[in-house]
């Protein structure tokens, strides 16, 4: 109490200083209720509290501070409270305090978390901030963001002149935003030297974080007990049925505890829940009931875990929750967790600069990426490894920086230098290559002036939330009169995909749904019918209910409560996904909001005519040009222009195998690409090679490889050029049948 006594009573030359605690809550002035004192009971059993001295002594006096723990300890609760206590103590004459997350969902979690246990209400003293949704105030004090959405402020305050302390957790998991917003950082902190940034990452990921901030304390927090870990030894072809194998062993033992199985991709994840469901239902009642939990971000976010059921039943289950890499740190730890299976493999996608598109690649995970799941089951757990020893892994994970395509970070840094921040000092730098890609795209784009600096184009494409092109696609609906249109399609772009998976039982009635939405100019089109008869389905409850009687407030009040309700039955009879189409709905707002901040005319909608359809392609064309391909032999193989490979359509696609009707176009534009078992491309359009020549900028088109493909669009560019050729090929054919009569007829002669 003397050593805060002391504190408290410094000269001002330290920027920050720390007061008592008092019995009324500092941060409202209400008194503490009782929860607030059970909860700080368990929050001072949590490993981080032995560090609060150590951490709160460093930020007095340095500016860059690491913290390194596994789960459990407590950093990303306690830690962001700490420094929202000390601005406090500072009368936040700096700022106030902002934590980042790589994940959304946790981000809203701990907001929730931490405001229960500071005692105030989420969304004034402690707030969040995520993509879609924002509740936060003039007084909150400490927030919680995703790293992408701290990104995008700066772009208005490039010195984040707001916040006193900068938290960025979940280093370790090296995302792109997160590596920028550090390299980033790092600039900042020379203008802003009373500005702390706290870096808190899973031990073994430090060493990196050291050499980019040289002289910044580490604490380190060791646990405390060690889960048990069992190495398997087999086959790595064998590990998904050894996985579910090895769940059903445990379940058989009756153990008590839930269990976590890691598994290489989402596919994999609905596979083992379909095959876990099926085996569950064939287990004696003895054994109590095993509810397998598929966590997939790609399908609307990660779920709640379903609670247990309030009868008998409760004492008698067991959850298996199946994931993938991305949940190693974005979950919160739960207490029920006794089992981790660990399958010790990852499928990534990996940018190839050379030919614009990702490439599906099985690899090993890191062993800091096992020493991560190792802690998400307990001390008093177990860990399976399905691999023969830690050894044969790699000892870090890939920054997710040298593996991505980076022409939205590019753009990003271009507006960050109109800003006043210079050159950005990555941890690890991109690769030249996929550097001078991004360049280059961004120049076909018109993003780019002639010096190399961010045109202004270039300015408006920055302010949309999107990918360069699909950004570029949206400014030439404004000027071809197609905005409402292109807005549905980049919204369902954004959101997972709107198609369910069905169960094999009924993958006949699901194909026929979605027929119904097809549309014979392409999959674009087909996503805005899907959209506009999901808008339908929620207005519909909504027009029954008003015509039923006088449009009263509480007849209106029940019909918008209808509204969903109705909507998420139509999307099950359909096997679409709601949350998605919700997400693409949210998404849609967004982007008109955008639009119409940045006073972009905003067209009417017009699906379905003739002209709008041209226009659409037009405008798809303007951002997607580098993204065409030509069917070289009427049966659906298609040759991609821009770095001559072969690929299929998607066979769910409007002219995929299950619509045969439709034909095969000869020309498309795809929105994706991806190198894989079938090399694939998604969401295909017929255009129309008159129309390519039109939009695609000369210097792009010049710079294709040669091929039979650009031959045609050449002969299409220069008219002339092609009748000079046409006559040059009749010429060669009049000789060639010349000679050949000659010879016919000296062969006459000397017979």
């Amino acid at each position: 109490m003397a050593e805060e006594h002391r504190r408290e009573n410094e000269p001002s030359e330290t920027p920050f200083g720390f007061g008592d605690d008092l019995e009324l809550n500092q941060f409202d002035g209400l008194p503490f209720s009782s929860r607030y004192y059970q909860l700080l009971r368990e929050r001072k059993s949590l490993q981080v509290w032995e560090a609060r001295r150590q951490l709160e002594d460093a930020l007095v006096t340095q500016q860059v501070l690491m913290l390194s723990g596994p789960a459990r300890t407590g950093r990303s609760t306690q830690i962001p409270q700490w420094c929202a206590e000390l601005c406090l103590s500072a009368g936040y004459r700096h700022g106030t305090v902002v934590c980042t997350q790589t994940s959304g969902h946790r981000a809203v979690d701990l907001a929730l978390r931490v405001a229960d246990e500071m005692d105030v209400n989420v969304g004034h003293e402690v707030g969040y901030s995520v993509r879609l949704e924002a509740c936060c105030c003039s007084d909150t004090v400490l927030r919680f963001s995703t790293d992408d959405m701290l990104l995008r402020e700066m772009m208005s305050d490039p010195f984040l002149e707001n916040y006193a302390i900068i938290v960025i957790d979940q280093a370790h998991q090296r995302t792109v935003s997160t590596d920028l917003l550090l390299g980033l950082l790092k600039a900042v902190l020379v203008h802003r030297p009373e500005l702390r940034v706290v870096v808190l990452a899973a031990p073994p990921f430090t060493e990196d974080f050291l050499a980019h901030f040289p002289g910044a304390p580490l604490i380190k927090l060791e646990s405390r007990r060690q889960p048990q870990v069992i190495h398997c030894s087999g086959a790595d072809k064998d590990y998904f049925y050894s996985a579910l194998r090895l769940v059903l062993e445990i379940h058989r033992t009756k153990e008590h505890g839930d269990v976590m199985v890691f598994l290489a991709s989402e596919d994999e994840v609905l596979r083992a829940h379909s095959i876990l469901q099926k085996e569950g239902t064939r287990l004696g009642g003895e054994l109590g009931h095993m509810v397998p939990v598929a966590m997939c971000p790609s399908q609307g976010g990660l779920p709640v875990p379903p609670p247990l059921d309030e009868r008998g039943i409760a004492r008698n289950s067991r959850r298996v929750f199946l994931a993938t890499q991305q949940e190693e740190d974005s979950w919160r730890p739960m207490e029920s967790v006794h089992f981790v299976i660990d399958a010790g493999v990852q499928k990534k996608m990996v940018y190839n600069p050379r030919i614009r598109a990702n490439a599906e690649v099985l690899q090993s995970i890191s062993r800091c990426q096992a020493e991560l799941r190792k802690d998400l089951c307990g001390p008093a757990g177990k860990c399976f490894r399905l691999y023969p020893d830690d050894g044969q892994l790699p000892t870090r994970r890939s920054p997710r920086i040298l593996e991505s395509n980076i022409t939205s970070t590019v753009l990003f840094l271009k507006r960050m230098e109109i800003g006043g921040l210079g050159q950005c000092e990555f941890i690890h730098r991109p690769d030249p290559e996929g550097l001078m890609q991004a360049l280059e795209e961004l120049d076909y784009l018109a993003a780019l002036d002639d010096d190399g600096n961010l045109s202004e184009m270039g300015i408006i494409m920055s302010e949309i939330p999107l990918e360069p092109q699909m950004a570029k696609a949206v400014l030439a609906s404004c000027e071809f009169d197609c905005v409402s249109e292109m807005l549905t399609v980049a919204a369902m772009l954004s959101a997972p995909s709107c198609f369910l998976e069905p169960p094999s039982s009924v993958t006949h009635e699901a194909v026929q749904c979605r027929r119904k939405f097809r549309h014979p100019e392409g999959d674009h089109f087909t996503l805005i019918n899907v959209y506009n008869a999901f808008k339908r389905s929620q207005r519909a409850p909504c027009e029954t209910l008003l015509q039923s009687g006088r449009a009263q407030h509480r007849l209106l009040n029940t019909a918008f409560s209808f509204a969903d309700v109705g909507a998420e039955k139509w999307c099950r009879d359909h096997f679409l996904d709601h949350s998605a189409l919700k997400m693409a709905e949210q998404v849609r707002s967004e982007l008109m909001d955008t639009l119409n901040r940045i006073e972009l005319p905003v067209s009417e909608a017009a699906f379905g005519t003739r002209g709008n359809a041209s226009n659409l392609k037009r405008a798809l064309l303007a951002g997607f040009f580098m993204q065409i391909a030509r069917d070289v032999d009427g049966s659906g193989n298609y040759f991609i222009l821009a770095h001559k490979h072969l690929a299929q359509v998607q066979p769910t696609s409007a002219y995929g195998p299950q619509s045969s009707k439709l034909g095969v176009p000869e020309w498309v534009v795809f929105h994706e690409y991806t190198l894989s078992d079938n090399n694939c491309m998604r969401i295909v359009s017929q255009i129309s090679p008159e129309v390519f020549t039109q939009m695609a900028p000369l210097y792009f088109f010049y710079n294709l490889p040669p091929s039979e493909s650009k031959e045609i669009l050449q002969d299409l560019l220069d008219p002339d050029r092609a009748s000079a050729c046409k006559d040059e090929r009749h010429q060669v054919n009049s000789v060639a049948n010349n000679n050949s009569s000659e010879q016919s007829s000296d062969r006459c002669v000397i017979q």
